[in-house]
Order: C-alpha cells, then structure tokens, then sequence
C-alpha cells in the first residue's frame, strides 16, 4: 500500500466533511431546518438512481451521481451561492474555480484531475449526464420548496420569471421531469400566492 497516496485521499475525505456546515436556502420536506449541501448532494445521488429513465437520453447513472455528489464541494471554500442572488453570482465562478483547485488538489494527482474534470464537465452542462444532473439539481430544490408550502420562495418574495429563468435549461436532461415540476411543483403554489405572479 502506498502510504502517501491513502493519506492524500483521507485528507480529501477528511475535509469534504466540512460540506455538511454549508447551509443552503431550501428548507427540508418538514420546514424544520434549511438543508446543508451534504444533504442537497445526496438526495440528488438518490433522485438520479430512481428517476433516470427519465432522461432525455441515455445516461451514465454512475458518472452522474458521482457528478452530483462532488458538485458543491467547492463550496466549502466559495460558500452557498443563492440561486436568486445576482450579486453573489457575478463572482460565483472565480470562488469556484479557486476552491475547486484547491480542494481536488488535496487528492493524489490522478484522482483530483478526473473529479476536477467531472466537476468543470459539470458546470459546462453540455454532456447528457451534465444536462441531466443540472436538471435533478434544479428540481431538489423546487420539489422540497413546494413540499413546505412554498415558505423559501414566500420568504425572499421570488416570482415566476425568476423561477422560470433558473429553470430555462432544466428540460435539457429531462422534459418529463420538468413538466411534471412545472405542474406538479410550481404552478400550485403561484395558483396559491407562494409565488409572485408578475
């Protein structure tokens, strides 16, 4: 066993823990608490699994979940970047790209750069697997924001446009799926003043 190479990637394991201290602004299913990024990049692993049939093409389940496992990790350094806040988004990409170095090069060399990839692979959403894990990225959050009522959304005041904007590449991994959160999710709670209608 090659000592160093193991413990490379148990200070990697080591400091991904600190993903579960990065609180998002979705609330869980029962409005308790705010999920952190751990939770949100789990329950994403997990709707890939079950609803990957639904995929707008042929997918690698495999190298998507493990897409939606790593890509918040740099927000351990970068911080939650809400999805609604222009301001912090204009900075969003060089926090990340920083962070993303930093973090995946605490890896053995072979191992940071194929995650890295996966991660950039990712964030350019333009493979099937990175069009549909931006797709059960977007539809986590909406389906527990419809879950507690529409209580994030009421909070920060969203609108339909705005909704709607966040959304404009969802159906690019999955028109069902986005269909049925349009009708599912959405739609229910603008009928129900959640949403702010424009």
């Amino acid at each position: 066993m090659d000592e160093s190479r193991i413990d490379r990637q148990f200070d990697f394991i080591r400091e991904i823990d600190k993903e579960k201290l990065i609180q998002r602004q979705t609330y869980l299913n029962n409005a308790v608490r705010k999920e952190n990024d751990a939770e949100h990049a789990w329950h994403a692993a997990i709707m890939t699994v079950l609803l990957s049939e639904y995929a707008n093409e042929n997918i690698d389940v495999l190298k998507t979940v493990t897409m939606l496992l790593i890509h918040d990790i740099v927000e351990i350094d970068a911080g939650d970047t809400y999805a609604y806040d222009k301001e912090a988004a204009a900075t969003q990409s060089e926090r990340e790209n920083k962070a993303a170095e930093r973090i995946f090069g605490l890896l053995p060399a072979d191992q940071g750069e194929t995650l890295k990839s996966l991660w950039k692979e990712f964030e350019r959403g333009e493979s099937r697997e990175a069009k549909f894990a931006h797709t059960i990225d977007n539809i986590q959050p909406t389906m527990l924001n419809a879950a507690t009522d529409g209580k994030a959304w009421a909070e920060h005041g969203i609108k339909l446009s705005q909704i709607l904007e966040r959304n404009k590449n969802t159906a690019d991994g999955s028109q069902s799926l986005w269909d049925y959160t349009k009708n599912n999710f959405i739609m229910p709670n603008l009928e129900k003043g959640r949403i702010k209608d424009e």
